[in-house]
């Protein structure tokens, strides 16, 4: 009889490890919130319908959150006067969008499915949305995240690639997430789609030697060289609402926006992957689909760790 207890003892105790540390999976609230999927697709797709840059947004919001202390919502914090989130980090405070998209989101699933969804499995799921919508693959989105009841400021300030690095730094910041130079390639396909200021991109239009030079003229109308900081120029000169591999296609041709981006086409390490992106769209597709997943689990909580926000904005 104390073998029996000792025995399903040591199976309630793997089981609740197992939890705690639990996987994720595509069908984690398919009882408990089984119209997850529809309600947050019908909702980005209004959203972005109101306003196209939407998409691109909310996919950078989901990198940012994921590049700091993992998926976990983190970045939609709030600062209060006793926590201090990532809200106003160098390279999210006038920049980083969509948090109210998300807003929204959580509270049409608080009212289909109360304290069940998290906030980081919205955002994950809301990314793929918007790359859906304009064009770019559908991949299966694993489920379960919890979300976090702290935030990073330091984190998002030294762990966010800047649109000033060089290759080989990129390389280094992906790898540190478990992303290799593929992944980064493949990810950094996501600049297919949105906007950048120009104090983002004023550096490599006036001082690189990489840019074609028309499109730099052409950049230079609407971004000075003093001033205008603010002003938006698409990252994709094709059609910056259309997900696809121009992105990689501008890279060959010298005309992309960002530092950043243009030095995956420099001589460097992921010319190759760059010249079979900007040729093969099916490549980059599947690529970046399985990137995104990866990217997607960056140290989730899952199990016990964590909770489920009721407000995104701030811990229950």
């Amino acid at each position: 009889m104390a073998l029996s207890k000792i025995f399903l003892t040591l199976i309630l105790l793997s089981f609740l490890a197992s939890a705690a540390h639990g996987q994720l999976s595509p069908t984690f609230y398919s009882r408990t919130c089984p119209n997850l999927e529809r309600t947050v697709n019908m909702m980005m797709f209004r959203a972005i319908r109101r306003e196209p840059r939407m998409g691109a947004s909310i996919l950078r919001l989901f990198f940012h959150d994921c590049f700091v202390n993992g998926c976990d919502a983190s970045v939609l914090l709030d600062d209060t006067p006793t926590f201090t989130g990532e809200k106003n980090a160098g390279p999210n405070l006038n920049s980083l969008r969509g948090y109210e998209v998300i807003d929204s989101i959580k509270s049409q699933l608080e009212r289909i499915c109360s304290a069940t969804v998290s906030c980081a499995d919205i955002l994950a799921l809301a990314a793929r949305a918007g790359v859906v919508f304009h064009g770019g693959p559908k991949y299966v989105v694993p489920l379960g995240r919890r979300d976090a009841r702290t935030a990073s400021q330091l984190a998002a300030n030294t762990n966010l690639p800047p649109a000033s690095a060089s290759v080989n730094t990129l390389i280094s910041m992906f790898a540190a997430k478990g992303l290799d130079a593929r992944d980064m390639t493949a990810l950094s396909g996501a600049h297919s789609i949105g906007l950048a200021r120009c104090t983002t991109y004023r550096s490599h239009i006036y001082n690189d030697l990489d840019v074609d030079p028309a499109y730099a003229a052409a950049r230079k109308q609407t971004c000075p060289a003093s001033g205008g900081d603010g002003n938006l120029a698409p990252l994709n000169i094709q059609n910056p609402n259309r997900f696809g591999n121009t992105y990689f296609q501008n890279l060959v041709a010298r005309r992309g926006l960002l530092h950043s981006d243009q030095a995956l086409f420099d001589n460097g390490p992921v010319n190759g992957l760059v010249q079979l992106y900007s040729t093969n769209n099916s490549v980059f597709y599947t690529d970046f689909a399985a990137a995104m997943v990866k990217m997607g689990n960056i140290s989730p909580l899952t199990g016990f760790n964590g909770e489920i926000r009721r407000n995104c904005r701030r811990v229950n």
